[in-house]
């Protein structure tokens, strides 16, 4: 079987989703198709490890748009499907099924695979995930059937959020970060500290600089997590946050150049014809990065990655260049960050971690770069144009949490 379309669009997620609502925005009258493995029209991602995983929102509350809103814009949609093939110069696809789809333009936008453990024991049953659907409602299935002792892997934003939702559960849980501390690639130390806090006083058995042995099973569920030093962590569940490996295999294999996800142009382009690729698994220069390539894992950056490709597509071709932003809920605190602290060489505070409302502001070369703002919306609407100038602000105003940010570019 074979069909064709004038714009496919792999994966069903946030940019997927995003480039076919904006074609239609700009106009595009087009046939577009939006294929991938989920079994689910797309729906948002950050409440799997929140709302939905605490069962404050069902699923039909997370849903990017209703079902029925594809239809009528005549989006096809093409789910359970994977396409396992690309031919550029045919400008074909192929499916697992063995099915080809011919295109105009391709958008790729499959985000990327949990990472798995390495060590034995990984592929137990009883170990999770937590990225699609699938992954949360397998997990949700065995705390209900009685599942209370949970070991997560990983400090990361996934695995804090989980930990958060699951000791809210009344589950007892253990946190593992292999790192001497969480969030040790996001953030600064001090922001580190104090969600190590939260949570320990959450009940959570936090453990930093911790490696793993091996899981262990008694032939097909996991009971427990050996570590590196002989203890052995009895569980009842394992929950895996180690980041994501880009799904770019079928675009390398077409000859798609990239080393961390797939490099792309200011326009969201490969290098291969009418090929883009956006989202968590596209690489670029941004200049909050101060110009080095990245690969950033947000909505944000899948949704105007996404527009960026449409536009493209549409004749209407803008440069890539939003803010980047980022939040996590964890318990009663709202994280929001904006912009990148990458290479940062000082950071001041705002406000009291005490008070559990603060900020904390990244310097590089004496400008800001990025915020982390703990339940403090305000100083984040307001830094956000900080960052986005380059501010160069005397440090003593900028610890000052009396003065707003705003009246710092005055």
């Amino acid at each position: 079987m074979s069909e064709r379309h004038d714009v496919l669009i792999v994966g069903t997620g946030h940019g997927g989703a995003q480039a076919a609502i904006a074609l239609r925005q700009q106009g595009f009258e087009g046939s577009i198709l939006m294929a991938g493995r989920d079994s689910h029209p797309p729906y948002e991602r950050p409440p799997l490890s929140k709302e939905y995983l605490a069962r404050d929102k069902a699923f039909e509350r997370i849903l990017i748009r209703p079902e029925k809103f594809w239809a009528d814009r005549d989006i096809a949609l093409k789910l359970e499907t994977e396409i396992v093939a690309v031919d550029p110069p045919a400008h074909r696809v192929t499916t697992a099924g063995g099915e080809t789809i011919e295109y105009g333009h391709l958008i790729w936008a499959t985000g990327g695979d949990p990472r798995r453990l390495t060590c034995a024991g990984g592929e137990l049953a009883g170990v999770h995930a937590v990225r699609d659907r699938a992954d949360v409602d397998a997990l949700m299935g065995e705390l209900d059937g009685g599942a209370k002792r949970i070991v997560v892997i990983g400090g990361g934003y996934i695995g804090l959020e989980a930990a958060a939702v699951l000791t809210k559960l009344d589950c007892k849980v253990v946190l593992l970060e292999a790192l001497d501390r969480v969030l040790a690639r996001v953030a600064g130390e001090e922001l580190s500290q104090f969600y190590e806090a939260e949570h320990r006083a959450h009940g959570v058995d936090l453990r930093t600089g911790t490696m793993l042995d091996c899981l262990e099973g008694d032939g097909t569920r996991v009971t427990g997590v050996r570590l590196a030093d002989g203890e052995v962590l009895r569980c009842d569940a394992v929950i895996v946050g180690i980041g994501i490996v880009p799904a770019v295999e079928p675009l390398r294999e077409a000859g798609a150049t990239g080393e961390n996800g797939i490099d792309v142009d200011e326009h969201c382009r490969s290098n291969l014809p009418d090929i883009f690729v956006v989202g968590d698994c596209a690489a670029h220069a941004n200049r909050y990065a101060d110009g080095q390539t990245v690969r950033l894992e947000s909505v944000q950056n899948a949704n105007d990655m996404a527009t960026t490709a449409a536009k493209a597509i549409c004749g209407n071709a803008e440069p890539y260049d939003a803010l980047p932003w980022f939040w996590s809920n964890q318990y009663d605190l709202k994280l929001q960050t904006a912009g990148l602290n990458l290479g940062f060489d000082e950071a001041v505070l705002r406000g009291s971690p005490d008070e559990r409302s603060f900020s904390i502001v990244y310097l590089r070369g004496g400008k800001v770069i990025a915020l982390d703002c703990v339940n403090a919306t305000r100083d984040y609407v307001q830094g956000r144009k900080l960052v986005e100038a380059g501010a160069v602000i005397d440090r003593a105003r900028l610890a000052d949490a009396s003065v707003p940010l705003k009246e710092m570019l005055e």
